[in-house]
């Protein structure tokens, strides 16, 4: 059973279906992309855990994830639990990783670098306490995912309407005040696997922001290598490492966030068990031959898993999450001549006429682009200006 019904999802159920596995999708819009190609659907809210452990139980499942869906983790970490099946690990450590709060208490309570944060129930109560605070901040809901409800606060006169914006996009009423660190290169999003525990696998990207959209907070682009230091990226291995033991973590798939701050400290900023949104794992197949979509489907139905190691880049990759800078009607993707021979597939969503908004989120991506060049500077010379190769045209 798969949580959730995004795009992201088809190379997951394609992977279970060349493997023999009937898949079932859920969630509560039935018109989903990914229930297209299911072999069945059931309506449900993946964040209810007994409504879908019912249905789990009645289709007598054999294994159940979230892959690129964040709200139905802990959904799926507690069907594991109750139903016996393949799991990511104990199902108290999966809500530790899932709510921000208590992920920033554990860092805290065992010596990980962590930036400050505070939680809180309600607006009232963090404005109440913003004595306690220094600025620049991040405030962002404690369970929410593509970048919904996060924003910079840069002085106190902008912490009441970015803490309105984060209560808002909240599942459980909950939102988190945290340190906003100030990054050294690029911040890292991108997926790893652990097998019985060990890291077997750990990748960084260089995660970039389009500066100019209605949400600059939401990831617009990316590329592997990342911008990490051979020592930073080994630091983080370990202290990777170290979290998914001190948390009992089994065999999984996890997208993680990291970064290294100006004060040369790597910081571990989110882990949670599941594949990556926006083609992560897809592009590190692309970059290393490591297919770790087969590996998280036989993880979760308790098969075999072959070929997940360490490998090298096999070139310089760039992922740009196609968007438009405003709200109209789309015309085309006009990728100009001079990268044509770096492109390497172009997957756009939408049809000429649609409308489209600005890009305020994950979900007003509209399609990708994945782009291979021979050399970093080739890489960054387009990735730290996509605006001047790649044209989102509206009428």
């Amino acid at each position: 059973m798969l949580l959730g019904g995004i795009r992201y999802l088809q190379p997951v159920i394609k992977a279970a279906h060349e493997l023999g596995i009937r898949v079932i999708t859920a969630d509560y819009i039935p018109d989903n992309f990914a229930h297209k190609y299911s072999d069945e659907y059931v309506n449900v809210s993946i964040i209810d855990k007994e409504a879908v452990l019912k249905i789990a139980r009645e289709k007598k499942i054999d294994g159940i994830m979230s892959f690129g869906v964040d709200p139905g983790v802990v959904t799926a970490s507690y069907v594991q639990s109750q139903m016996g099946l393949p799991a990511f690990g104990p199902f108290e450590s999966v809500v530790i990783l899932q709510n921000k709060d208590k992920f920033r208490k554990f860092l805290t309570e065992n010596g990980f670098n962590v930036p400050w944060a505070y939680s809180f129930n309600s607006v009232d109560n963090a404005l109440a306490a913003s004595g306690k605070y220094s600025y620049p901040l991040i405030v962002k809901p404690t369970d929410s995912a593509g970048s919904k409800g996060c924003s910079r606060v840069d002085s106190v006169n902008e912490l009441a309407k970015a803490l309105a914006c984060a209560m808002k996009h909240s599942i459980s009423g909950h939102i988190i005040v945290e340190e906003f660190i100030e990054q050294s290169g690029c911040s890292s999003d991108s997926d790893c696997f652990s097998i019985n525990g060990k890291l077997v696998f750990a990748s960084f990207s260089a995660q970039r922001f389009d500066k100019k959209a209605a949400n600059p907070y939401t990831p617009s682009a990316y590329s592997w290598p990342a911008t990490y230091t051979a020592d930073q990226e080994e630091y983080l291995r370990s202290e990777l490492q170290r979290l998914l033991s001190l948390l009992k973590m089994d065999t999984s798939v996890y997208n993680i966030e990291t970064r290294v701050g100006i004060n040369g400290k790597p910081y571990i900023m989110e882990v949670s068990p599941r594949g990556g949104g926006n083609r992560l794992s897809e592009m590190l197949r692309y970059a290393t031959g490591v297919d770790l979509i087969k590996a998280a489907v036989c993880a979760s139905v308790g098969l075999p898993i072959e070929g997940i190691k360490q490998e090298p880049y096999n070139g310089h990759w760039a992922e740009i999450i196609l968007h438009s800078g405003k709200e109209g009607v789309f015309e085309q993707v006009h990728i100009n001549d001079h990268i044509a021979k770096n492109v390497v597939e172009k997957d756009v969503w939408v049809t000429p006429g649609t409308t489209v908004d600005g890009f305020k989120g994950a979900n007003n991506a509209i399609g990708t682009l994945v782009l291979k060049f021979e050399s970093a500077n080739e890489l960054e010379n387009v990735i730290s200006s996509p605006d001047s190769f790649v044209d989102v045209v509206l009428k």
